[in-house]
């Protein structure tokens, strides 16, 4: 049985004030808990006119706060920005504000450029690097468990303790997180939106293959994080993606605008080379009726041999996106 569960990156519509996307990831959280979705993941970005998540800890605080059963969590802590001590004290308080559902996903890409990057962090060209070892102290530190023996922060605390702990995922679009996560016996997310599916099945193979059973994770749980958009007519799903389309054409010649409305996509005057391009992108995107967005959603599942499917829905009209969750929410209901 597939687990549907939302990834709300906060996106910044055109025409519209960066902090009315907060508000909609609010309300939206209370939305898919009321659907009956499993987990609400906040994603993280920095200096974007995109995405207006630039701290999900806060995000995740107010969402927890005012739901009572949904789990919920970043997608993710971009972990080079930040000491582990820290991250982990912060998500120790999450957990002590929402016992037992909290999820900390983390990741090693910076979420920005690389100069907001250096400006998070002023050793960011070499933070990368130390993932792994900043991951194995943020475990031991979240988990109320001791550090390695001789580390120099081993007698330090993350509070507050509690009987419960976040659980912990990596997030990835390549083989590396695929790695780190089989290494350090974690479930795994495969960012299946950033890459329209490349690179997904050997990914998974690897984490699979590479895995290592931990005491919390027996056997290995692979998730896939997919854009994915359901309306209620096929004419309907059209109008909305044209948006959508515009903004990946923009995001993939490496310019990143708030997402236009369909208005202004439509009335943009595309190039024949633009049009070829969104044309395969209309081949890997996963959109259209509930019916056929949940049949390219349970193919997909299927072809990879997953339960757990995240879905980001990025559509400049807030009433839009909660119809689609409530439409997928439907198509997989029992």
């Amino acid at each position: 049985m597939i687990k549907l569960s939302v990834l709300d990156q906060s996106t910044i519509v055109s025409g519209r004030a960066p902090a009315d996307a907060i508000q909609e990831s609010l309300a939206l959280a209370r939305h898919c808990e009321a659907l009956g979705y499993a987990r609400y993941w906040l994603a993280e970005h920095h200096n974007s006119p995109s995405q207006a998540g630039t701290a999900p800890e806060i995000l995740i605080a107010a969402i927890a706060a005012t739901t009572a059963r949904i789990r919920v969590g970043s997608a993710g802590v971009m972990l080079p920005h930040y000491a582990a001590l820290k991250v982990a004290e912060q998500f120790r308080v999450l957990e002590a504000i929402a016992p037992g559902r909290i999820d900390l996903g983390v990741g090693r890409a910076p979420g920005s450029d690389g100069r907001t990057a250096f400006a998070l962090n002023p050793h960011a060209d070499t933070a990368a690097e130390h993932f792994p070892a900043q991951l194995r102290d943020l475990m031991a530190w979240v988990r109320g468990e001791p550090l390695v023996e001789n580390h120099p922060f081993r007698a330090v605390a993350a509070q507050p303790a509690g009987a419960s702990a976040p659980e912990i995922w990596v997030l990835g679009s390549s083989n590396y997180g695929a790695e780190v996560a089989a290494y350090f016996g974690l479930p795994f997310c495969f960012a299946h939106f950033i890459t329209d599916g490349r690179g997904t099945e050997e990914a998974l193979a690897l984490y699979r293959e590479a895995y290592r059973p931990s005491a919390r994770h027996p056997a290995p749980r692979a998730a896939l994080c997919l854009w994915g958009f359901a309306a209620d007519s096929a004419d309907v799903a059209e109008y909305w993606f044209s948006s959508r389309a515009l903004w990946r054409l923009g995001r993939d010649r490496g310019a990143f605008a708030p997402l236009p409305t369909p208005e202004e996509a439509l009335a943009h005057p595309y190039t024949d080379a633009e049009r070829a391009h969104i044309g395969r992108l209309k081949e890997h995107a996963i959109y259209g009726t509930r019916e056929a967005t949940a049949a390219r959603i349970r193919n997909l599942a299927a072809r990879h041999a997953v339960a757990d499917i995240v879905v980001l829905t990025t559509i400049a009209d807030p009433e839009i996106r909660r119809r689609s969750y409530t439409l997928l929410a439907e198509a997989f209901a029992g």
